[in-house]
């Protein structure tokens, strides 16, 4: 499979045409989802190229055609899965502060997998105990030609590195996020948890002691759901 084959775009109509080569399981949806994920990236006011666009409907290609093999994801519509994945982590993006990035349990590779295809001058480190998963996200890294991401199979507290920025959209509550990433954070980082509901008054009040808490509330293109980037740096200098 390869990110290089062509995509153009029509700027009369406001739709792009994507040559459907390397494309497995998209299939006759592929114009219908490609014009979908453009007007997204419009309304979320990202700049990215058409190849990067390609890039971002093969890797949702390669989640649906790998997903039984690897246990990717429990959403196996193709239209369902642009908006719920990938949208979805495309609405972080103008949000992130700069610096390297650690996404702890990244699963798939959500969001860090969006992420470099979206910064590729970022480091992007996926983090994951389940080792078929951090396969996947070594093949597809691999295929899409993401050189600025390295996956990892290790649970975070055997992991020693530390980073300017670090993710998940794995975790339920926002204390067990703060526990297990502050240690993987640099001086002078960010964590940032993707949330549906924004955080709870007993969570920020058992954290506000400690962190400078931002509550962002996202609007996800074609997505109803209530979506929050939780943005957090440390109050000890």
């Amino acid at each position: 499979m390869s990110a290089s084959a062509k995509t153009t775009s029509s700027a009369s109509t406001g739709t792009i045409r994507i040559d459907p080569t390397g494309f497995v399981k998209l299939g006759s949806q592929l114009p219908k989802l490609a014009n979908i994920l453009a007007q997204a990236v419009n309304e979320l006011g990202l700049s990215l190229t058409q190849m990067q666009k390609r890039t971002l409907l093969l890797y949702l290609d390669q989640l649906l055609l790998w997903n039984k093999a690897y246990n990717l994801t429990a959403i196996t519509d193709p239209e369902e899965a642009l908006i719920k994945h990938v949208i979805d982590c495309l609405s972080i993006i103008t949000h992130l502060p700069s610096g390297s990035l650690l996404d702890i349990g990244t699963g798939a590779g959500l969001p860090a997998v969006i992420i470099a295809i979206c910064q590729p001058e970022r480091p992007c480190t996926a983090l994951d105990s389940n080792q078929k998963k951090i396969r996947f996200i070594k093949q597809i890294s691999s295929e899409l030609g993401l050189s600025n991401m390295q996956p990892i199979a290790s649970r975070i507290e055997a992991h020693e590195a530390s980073y300017a920025v670090v993710t998940s959209r794995a975790f339920a509550s926002l204390i067990d996020f703060v526990e297990v990433a502050q240690p993987r954070l640099a001086d002078g980082g960010y964590l940032c948890a993707m949330k549906g509901k924004a955080p709870s008054e007993e969570e920020l009040q058992a954290l506000e002691g400690d962190w400078h808490i931002k509550t962002i509330k996202l609007s996800v293109p074609r997505l109803h759901d209530s979506r929050h980037l939780i943005e957090m740096s440390s109050r000890i200098a």
